[in-house]
């Protein structure tokens, strides 16, 4: 496998970061996950965007201008040999000493992985995911910003692994107030009364991608849609709840801590969602 490591394609055993990077240090830094098909990368403008911005949010110096970290990313795409796979582009803040202040990095790290991935058993597209709700509440927006993509994904995995100790593969999120969040990896929807509703990014989700284009969706299909504060009772009592992510993609969810989810099984509004979804994915992008 080759990896794009500072300008440059190598062999996975050769792509090595010092381990005075503060991203392996202190979690300082960002990524992104992308997603490409048939050789197209999915929304890449859109996730190059949201990377500069969380960079200049984080004042990190990202060495490559936009256009030429975009170059990269087709690049490797290319080296890959894979028609579909996943992205992970990562930005650090680069070797420095064992202190905080990241002023002394001189210049940051990027790499860019492209692999396959695979969150979710293959069946759950078809009958659904389980969630519980859990017990680690959503960073406050006002402390750790959830618009930052960054490498600490200490909040995520904490719920993450309370969701597997438990038999369920993904785990619902609340905020500081109760009210929903997102889920460890994954925005969350719901469906009721024909309308589509997720929280709003104010009350701790990420400003997705794949949020964004379900959004896109509903305008073009005329499927009613907002953003809304839930909570948990909001969930429990959906017509239909799916998630949405870049590596998970849009997985539908027929339970909440052993409550069954509308029928129980995928639901129209979700099926219509999820058809277009695929096919602007499978015929969309940027061309590698």
């Amino acid at each position: 496998m080759k990896i794009w490591l500072d300008g440059k394609l190598v062999e996975q055993e050769e792509a090595k970061t010092s381990v005075f990077d503060h991203g392996t240090l202190y979690g300082d830094g960002i990524f992104e996950g992308i997603r490409f098909y048939n050789k197209r990368v999915f929304r890449l403008e859109d996730h190059m965007d949201r990377l500069y911005n969380c960079a200049h949010y984080l004042l990190l110096d990202i060495p490559y201008t936009q256009e030429e970290l975009s170059n990269a990313v087709c690049e490797t795409v290319a080296a890959s040999g894979l028609n579909d796979g996943y992205i992970r582009l990562v930005v650090t803040r680069g070797v420095g000493n064992l202190g905080l202040n990241p002023f002394n990095c001189k210049r940051s790290c990027v790499f860019i992985i492209a692999d396959k991935i695979s969150l979710y058993d293959p069946d759950v597209y078809e009958n659904g995911l389980a969630l519980i709700t859990s017990s680690v509440r959503r960073n406050r927006p006002d402390t750790v910003c959830p618009q930052v993509k960054s490498l600490n994904y200490l909040n995520n995995i904490l719920a993450k692994m309370e969701a597997v100790r438990q038999g369920a593969a993904e785990a619902l999120m609340l905020n500081d107030l109760g009210n929903v969040a997102e889920c460890t990896g994954d925005n969350i929807f719901i469906v009721k009364d024909g309308t589509v509703f997720t929280p709003p990014v104010t009350d701790g989700c990420l400003d997705g991608i794949t949020r964004r284009v379900v959004l896109e969706i509903c305008r073009e299909l005329q499927i009613p849609a907002q953003e809304k504060t839930m909570n948990r009772f909001t969930i429990t009592c959906a017509d239909e709840c799916f998630l949405t992510g870049t590596a998970a993609e849009c997985v539908p969810v027929t339970k909440l801590d052993g409550y069954q989810l509308g029928s129980g099984k995928i639901g129209p509004v979700t099926a219509r969602i999820l058809a277009r979804f695929q096919e602007l994915a499978q015929t969309t992008g940027t061309s590698c």
